[in-house]
């Protein structure tokens, strides 16, 4: 037996581990275009950073993040319900201490009989008004924050290597999935490749 046959499956399991290991690097390498042999390189990241940026800003302002669910989920009544107590320990803390505190004859002619009928009052105008308030402060917020933009000039901001670093933390068991196939696939043609030429010699 010719044992540099044993070589071939193993040869070819490197070559593709190793071709699938540099497709990975080029993602992020070389961080700027370089010419080898007159064929310029450049990672595909760096390359397409502000199309990624921009494609990426149009996602999450378009599918992800919507002004009209973020109003609708604060001004839902249950969310609401949730933060009445809270407004309404406050305005009685404000009519039975910092009323006293700021006009003290006043708070001399009110009892807690008052005291309930007023905090009453405020919690009834609070509950119809709080939606209107955030209505009308979500459509400012809208009209002055572009999302689209905003993620777009972060994104764009990131360094190559920061690029790098958050898909690797995203990525890292595909990436490696990747080199391990690459291996395995090697593996498996190197075989073939021995077993055909046994079968031909």
């Amino acid at each position: 037996m010719n044992y540099w046959l044993i070589l071939i499956p193993l040869i070819s399991a490197f070559i593709g581990w190793f071709t699938n290991w540099i497709a990975i690097k080029m993602l992020f390498h070389p961080r700027e275009p370089k010419k080898i042999l007159g064929i310029t390189f450049h990672g595909i990241f760096p390359k397409r950073q502000k199309q990624f940026a921009e494609k990426l800003g149009k996602l999450v302002s378009t599918e992800l993040i919507s002004f009209h669910e973020i109003r609708d989920k604060i001004t839902d009544p249950d969310n609401l319900s949730k933060l009445m107590p809270y407004v309404e320990t406050k305005i009685d803390d404000f009519l039975r201490r910092k009323l006293s505190e700021v006009f003290p004859i006043i708070s001399m002619f009110i009892g807690d009989s008052t005291i309930n009928q007023l905090k009453g009052v405020f919690m009834q105008e609070l509950e119809s008004m709080f939606p209107e308030m955030i209505h009308s402060y979500m459509k400012n917020l809208e009209s002055q924050l572009d999302l689209e933009k905003i993620v777009t000039e972060k994104v764009y901001g990131f360094s190559s290597d920061k690029m790098e670093i958050i898909l690797n933390q995203i990525m890292s068991k595909e990436f490696r999935f990747v080199e391990i196939i690459g291996g395995v696939l090697g593996l498996i043609i190197g075989i073939f490749q021995v077993l055909i030429t046994l079968l031909t010699s």
